[in-house]
């Protein structure tokens, strides 16, 4: 660990007490993952995808998140209503870039999005981002492929041309902006086997943004949280079913003392 630290248990105790609205238009697979994982952290998730009623239930919530895994057309204009109306009162959108590179109409989603409305925090997998930065990679189906590029500098590159906080996770999960940079390296494999796991991820990165105005280490705050629960978690998991439950018990209990000794992020 260098550099200057955010406060992490600061953060999640501003979470806790203010219980901030969480507006979600996501992925059908795993809503209920999403909903769950900003509950025990103390938010309050909504899901309204519905284009009537998604502006104006974002005008109700702290943050907004966007999940591309199920897309339909009709989707992205629930998304755009609901951005536009973040955008106006100030409110931070996370858009969970899921399954970017592999089909047209998704990368078409996120340039569109990118090009209308202001995105403030884009997450996705490495290939993910590599193919919103412009790279001919190609993700498998939701999962990340390989991609021969250095992943710190490709996510800085998009934060500078995008004017967002872009967040890569694997790994080691990389949280950039135009001029700062983040490393989060806790977490474990078993993640990689659950689904859910990287949606789920961005719905705590979009409870942390609630909370956070420097919306780069809300990031970075969120990913380490996440990723010490999951160390917590793996340490009785019988497997990736049991590993996720106990998850979702290790976001509840985490405290300052756990964050003090676990949290493996850099600057």
């Amino acid at each position: 660990m260098t550099g200057s630290v955010p406060n992490l248990a600061g953060a999640l105790q501003r979470l806790r007490e203010t219980q901030p609205v969480v507006h979600h238009i996501t992925n059908w697979v795993t809503i209920y993952d999403c909903a769950q994982v900003v509950k025990v952290l103390g938010g309050s998730p909504v899901m309204a995808h519905a284009r009537e009623e998604a502006a104006e239930m974002t005008g109700l919530a702290s943050s907004l998140v966007l999940n591309i895994g199920t897309l339909t057309r009709e989707l992205v204009e629930a998304m755009l209503l609901a951005v536009r109306a973040a955008n106006a009162q100030g409110i931070p959108v996370v858009l969970d870039a899921c399954g970017a590179g592999s089909t047209a109409m998704r990368d078409e989603a996120c340039l569109r999005l990118f090009d209308e409305v202001r995105i403030d925090i884009v997450k996705g997998n490495a290939s993910e981002i590599a193919r919103l930065s412009g790279a001919q990679v190609r993700t498998r189906g939701v999962d990340a492929a390989a991609v021969a590029l250095d992943l710190r500098q490709t996510a800085q590159a998009l934060a500078r041309e995008r004017q967002s906080v872009v967040v890569v996770t694997g790994a080691e999960d990389i949280v950039a902006d135009s001029a700062r940079l983040y490393l989060v390296r806790n977490g474990h494999p078993i993640m990689a086997h659950v689904v859910g796991g990287g949606c789920m991820a961005a719905s705590v990165i979009g409870a942390f943004a609630a909370v956070e105005p420097d919306l780069t280490v809300a990031a970075a705050v969120a990913l380490t949280c996440f990723g010490v629960a999951a160390e917590v978690a793996a340490q009785t998991a019988l497997g990736p079913v049991s590993f996720k439950e106990k998850l979702l018990d290790a976001l509840f209990y985490l405290d300052e003392t756990t964050l003090q000794e676990r949290m493996k992020l850099a600057e």
